[in-house]
């Protein structure tokens, strides 16, 4: 298999370009100030993602409610400006070191396609920061469902048939293993893991799978990844 046969990179947004992890951590950490210095990163993620189930409707909206919920777990300061805060900080979550140059480079060779759990609001502050990269973009708002859901994936499938793109053309690149590339791999599709916890105990701020699936090409960073497929079309 070579990079060669795709014309289209699908992303995950939200973990895999955007640092999230980062994010929460930083702004349970602001907004809290001493009643958080004793929690791990652990605690801090488990409640995040009870949060995040808890209240799984458009995160441009419903962070406000996840902060609370995580507040009271954690016996955090959980009034309106705390939780406002908190909404504010997800919708300026930043790209990881390497996402901004990886997607322009991988744009001069692919059709770049966002495909993620965030709603157009998210979105749109997201792919700003990541420099306006994507030739097309699919998010929770138009799929009415999210990611694993294999809607979502048949939403974005139809999509890319009406440009003129098949299945085989796409090449899906995520960094999570339950929202993305196991799900995917059982659609039909290659998938590409950038595992951005690569020698990190735990799944972090994603949810943990009973058994890994095997990617199709596998890289720690999206620098890595760049290199190696705009390499690999010099």
């Amino acid at each position: 298999m070579s990079f060669s046969d795709f014309k289209v990179l699908t992303f995950d947004v939200v973990g895999t370009l955007i640092d999230f992890e980062t994010g929460v951590l930083s702004a349970v950490r602001k907004i809290a100030g001493r009643a958080a210095a004793e929690l791990s990163d652990d605690q801090i993620f488990a409640s995040y993602k009870r949060g995040r189930d808890a209240h799984p409707e458009r995160s441009s909206e419903v962070m406000f409610d996840v902060y609370r919920f995580l507040a009271g777990e954690l016996k955090l300061p959980a009034d309106d400006a705390a939780c406002d805060a908190f909404q504010l900080a997800v919708l300026r979550w930043q790209p990881f070191s390497d996402s901004v140059e990886a997607l322009k480079r991988l744009r001069t060779k692919f059709r770049l396609v966002a495909m993620t759990n965030a709603d157009r609001v998210a979105l749109s502050a997201y792919a700003h920061a990541l420099g306006n990269p994507f030739h097309d973009t699919v998010c929770a708002d138009e799929t009415g469902v999210a990611k694993p859901n294999p809607e979502f994936f048949a939403y974005n499938k139809g999509r890319q048939s009406a440009f003129g793109y098949k299945q085989s053309d796409i090449l899906h690149v995520a960094q999570s293993q339950h929202h993305d590339i196991g799900i995917a791999r059982k659609l039909g599709y290659k998938v590409c893991w950038i595992e951005r916890r690569q020698g990190m105990k735990g799944f972090g701020g994603t949810p943990e799978v009973a058994t890994l699936t095997e990617p199709d090409f596998h890289f720690p960073t999206m620098k890595a990844f760049a290199d190696a497929a705009v390499g690999a079309l010099a």
